[in-house]
């Protein structure tokens, strides 16, 4: 197999050059590309379980802790125990981060749009059922 037919090569580098156009385009809040990931998933369904929020960000527990660690330190989450079961944590926005997860969620949404800009809309929709379909 050549090198330019590998895969992971191609997966690899399309991911590095998202994530850099990511962590670019919300630089200006002060906070990493996975910081405004984490804030748009709490974003749309607040107060979740922490674990719903480690499947839902595909982040393991320990970066996830140190990503709530820094979001919380900055007042712009807070974690309390689960009602239903005392070990699980619930994560909600305060009032500060959601007003700074709504200006993310809203250049989530012109990143992806600038971003894809180059693909059709059915080509959009095949590469991402694409990728859906990747283990």
């Amino acid at each position: 197999m050549q090198f330019d037919d590998c895969l992971f090569f191609h997966l690899t580098t399309a991911a590095r050059h998202a994530s850099r156009y990511w962590k670019q385009a919300v630089c200006e809040f002060g906070i990493t590309g996975v910081q405004a990931m984490v804030l748009n998933v709490l974003y749309e369904q607040d107060c979740v379980p922490a674990a719903c929020l480690v499947k839902k960000t595909c982040l393991d527990s320990a970066t996830l802790s140190g990503v709530l660690d820094r979001l919380e330190r900055d007042e712009l989450l807070q974690r309390t125990p689960c009602r239903e079961d005392g070990r699980a944590i619930r994560v909600s926005l305060t009032e500060p981060g959601r007003a700074l997860a709504a200006q993310v969620y809203q250049r989530m949404a012109e990143a992806n749009t600038t971003y894809r800009a180059n693909l059709s809309d059915a080509e959009l929709q095949q590469l991402q059922q694409l990728l859906k379909a990747l283990p």
